[in-house]
């Protein structure tokens, strides 16, 4: 039997968004996937969240690193994008943090050739993408 899927999650959220809101998206899309949070390596989101108290939360919640990239650094990876958002840009520089963080996080963490096991899920005000780790 093949280990576990490793994987990292990135999350973009409207300022202040609650860690039980977060959570739920989390939890969800994991369900959907039949994995388990124990597979979540590490959260990412954009720079300007690096103070976000709900993200901040859930990444002490799971045990697990909560890591920032610039907008800069999140662009790099919009061919990979399933979804680009005007709406991000217009806000963030990028087209998409979910989806960015979670490819970025996944290449600081060692994976060669990162990718997304699941592009963008959304619920209310948050966003959330999971990409495969190899670290």
């Amino acid at each position: 039997m093949p280990p576990p899927t490793r994987l990292v999650a990135g999350f973009g959220c409207k300022r202040g968004c609650p860690e039980a809101l977060l959570a739920a998206l989390l939890d969800r899309t994991l369900a959907e996937q039949g994995l388990e949070r124990s597979q979540v390596l590490g959260i990412a989101s954009l720079d300007r969240k690096a103070d976000e108290a709900g993200l901040v939360a859930l990444a002490a919640s799971l045990n697990v690193p909560f890591q920032t990239f610039t907008a800069g650094q999140l662009a790099a990876w919009e061919p990979l994008l399933t979804h680009r958002s005007a709406v991000s840009f217009a806000h963030t520089g990028c087209h998409g943090v979910a989806e960015s963080s979670a490819l970025a996080l996944s290449q600081a963490l060692g994976t060669a050739e990162p990718r997304l096991m699941v592009g963008r899920q959304v619920l209310e005000g948050a966003t959330l993408a999971l990409a495969v780790c190899s670290a």
